[in-house]
């Protein structure tokens, strides 16, 4: 079938929006109509060509919900009509780390997923004959994918997708940090820093564990509002001073838990310096730069700060996904002021103009 799609064509240049083919699913893969698509860093980070693991020609975006349209066969989980959620991280619920409580990182697809291809080692997009690669499994910056069945999340169909397609990364990732990473407890003093879509689900996701104290840290006093919206009780303006601040906050101790969501070496630094001696835990959410590594001063550690990375807030997708969305429809989560734009499929490059504007929190592409 035909299908418009933005294709990144060059690192560093515009997508360029244009008719490609989308063959039909093959065995285990799913047709998928897509409602809308957030726009996120990650999907900037590739196009500018700072990532060294990008690929070209592919078809952009991860963060997709949509509507099933056509099943191959042996898929059993969904069926046409479902409305679902993409999953660039999946969950084949088979594979040794689908089986252990302690990770979300599904192994069953990972190696061609990395290379862009579909588990079979193929593309079902192409233009004139020739291939175009997947994006994350996903390629959602289109009007149509076609995608493995385990790497789609089944959800309520009460759930608009125009807010549901947070859930396929930023949102969950926030939310997970605090609930699976860290496993927030009830009473506790957290803190995020960054105030972005990921840091704003930690925010939330903190406060729905019962945190008593969540201390917010960004440069800019507009997301700090929202983050009060979130479930902060306290807001400071990020600088080099802030941990100082942090601790003087908590007595002279630190936070039990820190969640940085910047993807800033050195905010991650900042998080281990800000977390309690003792037990304090610091939450890497962020994604650094090439090359970049993260400078800890071994006596944080020595005196009892423990370090964690999370990928997608630890959420195993088909199972959790569809969770959090239950808990957003009644009413535990406020995800109306994320959604701060809403563009066309044709103003994909203006979604990442306004990002790197900072303007906003997510804009979300809507098909028609």
């Amino acid at each position: 079938m035909k299908i418009r799609a933005a294709v990144l064509e060059e690192f560093g240049a515009p997508l360029v929006v244009q008719e490609i083919d989308l063959a039909e699913p093959k065995a285990g893969e799913v047709l998928v109509r897509l409602v809308a698509c957030g726009v996120c860093h990650t999907d900037l980070y590739t196009a500018s060509g700072a990532d060294p693991s990008g690929y070209s020609p592919t078809v952009l975006g991860h963060e997709g919900a949509g509507v099933v349209e056509r099943v191959g066969d042996g898929v059993s989980s969904v069926s046409p009509g479902d409305h679902v959620v993409t999953l660039f991280s999946p969950q084949c619920r088979e594979c040794a780390h689908c089986r252990d409580p302690r990770t979300n990182l599904c192994l069953a697809i990972r190696e061609q997923q990395n290379l862009g291809y579909l588990p079979d080692g193929t593309t079902r997009l192409s233009r004139d004959g020739e291939p175009i690669r997947h994006f994350m499994g996903t390629s959602t910056f289109a009007e149509y994918t076609v995608m493995p069945e385990i790497a789609l999340a089944k959800v309520n169909r009460d759930a608009p997708l125009d807010h549901a397609c947070l859930f396929a990364c930023g949102l969950s990732t926030g939310l997970g940090a605090a609930i699976n990473t860290a496993k927030v407890e009830p009473g506790t003093t957290c803190v995020v820093f960054g105030a972005g879509m990921v840091g704003l689900g930690a925010v939330a996701g903190c406060r729905l564990q019962g945190a008593e104290r969540i201390v917010c840290v960004d440069l800019s006093e507009q997301r700090l509002e929202l983050a009060r919206g979130q479930g902060a009780t306290d807001l400071l303006v990020g600088g080099p001073d802030v941990v100082a601040r942090i601790v003087e906050l908590t007595g002279g101790f630190g936070a039990d838990y820190t969640f940085e969501a910047t993807g800033n070496v050195a905010v991650m630094r900042q998080a281990v310096e800000s977390a309690r001696m003792g037990w304090g835990l610091a939450t890497v959410c962020g994604v650094a730069g090439r090359g970049e590594t993260l400078d800890v001063v071994p006596r944080y550690l020595i005196t009892g700060r423990r370090v964690a990375g999370s990928s997608f807030g630890g959420v195993k997708g088909r199972d959790g996904v569809p969770q959090l969305v239950d808990r957003w429809l009644a009413g535990e989560i406020d995800v109306d002021p994320f959604v701060s734009h809403t563009l066309t499929l044709d103003d994909v490059n203006e979604g990442f103009e306004l990002m790197e504007q900072q303007a906003g929190i997510r804009s979300v592409i809507a098909f028609g």
